[in-house]
């Protein structure tokens, strides 16, 4: 998983926003009178409510398919959430960054993956574990 940088160097990269409508859109033919645009919407303010601990990550493989997340997406992580049973999360174990769902069992730490390809990941100590984020969002070009 290659790790994307929030921010420039320089400092916050300026907002884009781009036309909003408010308008559901349903899954067949539109309505002739949506054709008006209600709000403007920045993609990062919209996703990233801590600019400070969130970054973006890409996706390689297919462990968490089942959660939607797919090989190529970006996810959105941020570091200052804590990670709650069920949440899906960035680790590194033993060096190698991995996204999966955390789970807790008496003492044991969890790392379920969303495909029954892959199996669970029991640890029992915190030894070559470092925690990097809960997954708060996804972007995937069609």
């Amino acid at each position: 998983m290659r790790l994307v940088q929030r921010y420039e160097v320089a400092g916050e990269a300026p907002p884009l926003e781009l036309p909003l409508y408010e308008a559901l859109v349903p899954a067949g033919f539109p309505s002739p009178a949506d054709d008006y645009i209600d709000l403007k919407l920045d993609l990062n303010s919209y996703l990233v409510k801590r600019p400070c601990s969130t970054y973006y990550a890409k996706v390689s493989g297919d462990s968490m398919t089942g959660a939607g997340i797919f090989d190529g997406d970006l996810i959105v992580v941020d570091r200052s959430q804590f990670p709650a049973a069920g949440k899906i999360v960035v680790v590194a174990l033993n060096g190698e960054i991995t996204v999966k769902r955390i789970q807790y069992q008496q003492e044991k730490i969890l790392l379920c993956p969303e495909n029954e390809k892959y199996a669970t990941i029991a640890l029992d100590s915190h030894e070559g574990f470092e925690f990097y984020g809960v997954v708060i969002g996804i972007i995937r070009k069609l």
